[in-house]
């Protein structure tokens, strides 16, 4: 069983409790990213493959922090009458060349492991669109493990219905034409399982779900922040609510920065009856200067053992925060920028009575100090939460779901590519 993941390590921490499934079930097991990435592979327990290196992404990230506020980023509008076909060809074309970032770099590798190693089964992130033609080049089949909403296979519906509609000298698919080059050069032709998996794992409860066509089965989120240790003093419970604000790792570590301003949020919010946990990076630490008495700025303390105690958490929209509060049924302030589905999942919880959402620009500190003072002091946030805990703790967890995939394999596997 062949893990691929490009280098982030909130796609990677998603399908860590699976891969352990996988591996107590008695599978060979090992995950593959860029050599950057394999240090942090091999600290989730698992054995880790390096198949290229990516040390550019960072700098060119950082290099265009806009891209995280730029419209054909934004992968949050679903409604079929608010899209044109210029905006989404545009949004492919941006998707398929970023897609390419991340893949390119690692492809020729994990095609030449595949072949190597031999796997039956490839499981990918969404984001890793080699993942599908290591699978095709050995004949494995191959499943999708989503750590998004499944914005990217409805906007792709989407998009193609009004690629049918648009005159045929207008139309292109950046997307499909990148990954049929690649796949032809190794004996292959695109379909559009190169997009969804020939199965799709979805930890999220139906809620707050898309209903797409793609094939898929419910997987548990299990929570996964990467090696902790339990500090002392969350052993004692608080003396008043205790809320908790995290910012993840990726606009720190990939874009130089996060889009908020943690001083002034933690101080605001300071000013309500509360106590305030800011679990940051230790970068973030270095920027937080001097808070009031009922902040406790801390370094990587791992969210699944702080939320449980938590009555509110702000985060930055990452999917990893906004799962782990998800399953501990924690109300959710989500401040974020319009970048992939982030809008999206906010206005789930909003929708939902469990969250409150505030787009980039519209954040103030007095803002979010109100939103987490209207969540303290409604009930019904709470109440909402644990409903939405009941539902995504109630999905089969990973353990149930291997013998799914086990059966994707006697059905998928097919004769292997030939050029």
């Amino acid at each position: 069983m062949l893990f691929a993941t490009i280098p982030e390590k909130s796609h990677l921490y998603c399908m860590t409790p699976l891969a352990w499934a996988m591996r107590a079930a008695g599978h060979e097991v090992r995950i593959a990213s860029c050599v950057e990435f394999v240090d942090v592979i091999a600290r989730t327990g698992m054995t880790a493959v390096a198949v290229g290196t990516n040390d550019g992404i960072t700098e060119a990230m950082t290099a265009h922090r806009e891209t995280q506020v730029e419209e054909k980023v934004s992968f949050n509008e679903l409604d079929p009458a608010k899209l044109n076909y210029q905006d989404e060809l545009a949004r492919v074309t941006l998707a398929a060349y970023g897609s390419a970032m991340y893949n390119e770099p690692m492809m020729e590798g994990l095609v030449e492991f595949a072949r190597s190693w031999r796997p039956d089964l490839v499981v990918w992130d969404p984001l890793t669109y080699s993942g599908p033609i290591a699978a095709g080049v050995v004949g494995a089949a191959h499943a999708r493990s989503l750590c998004f909403a499944d914005v990217w296979t409805m906007k792709r519906q989407l998009f193609l219905k009004l690629h049918e509609q648009a005159p045929p000298e207008e139309r292109h698919d950046q997307m499909a034409e990148w990954l049929g080059e690649r796949a032809e050069q190794f004996g292959g032709v695109f379909t559009e399982e190169f997009t969804t998996g020939q199965l799709t794992l979805d930890p999220l409860p139906d809620s707050l779900g898309i209903d797409t066509h793609a094939r898929r089965t419910p997987v548990r989120f299990v929570p996964y922040n990467g090696p902790a240790v339990v500090p002392d003093w969350l052993s004692t419970p608080p003396e008043r609510p205790r809320v908790c604000m995290s910012l993840g790792a990726s606009n720190t570590e990939r874009y130089g920065g996060d889009f908020v301003s943690k001083n002034d949020i933690l101080s605001a919010v300071a000013e309500l009856d509360v106590e305030v946990v800011a679990a940051l990076l230790p970068a973030q630490v270095r920027e937080v200067g001097t808070m009031p008495d009922n902040v406790r700025v801390v370094e990587s303390v791992p969210l699944h053992a702080l939320l449980p105690s938590c009555s509110a958490l702000i985060h930055h929209g990452g999917f990893g925060s906004y799962a782990n509060a998800l399953v501990y049924g924690v109300p959710q302030m989500t401040v974020t920028t319009t970048v992939a589905d982030q809008i999206y999942r906010g206005e789930g919880l909003e929708r939902q009575g469990a969250g409150l959402l505030l787009e980039r620009s519209q954040v103030t500190p007095e803002k979010v100090r109100d939103g987490i003072a209207r969540m303290l002091a409604d009930d019904g946030f709470r109440r909402n939460a644990d409903r939405l805990r009941e539902e995504a703790v109630s999905r089969p967890s990973p353990g149930a779901v291997v013998p799914v995939l086990e059966r994707l394999v006697e059905e998928r596997r097919t004769a292997p590519w030939t050029v």
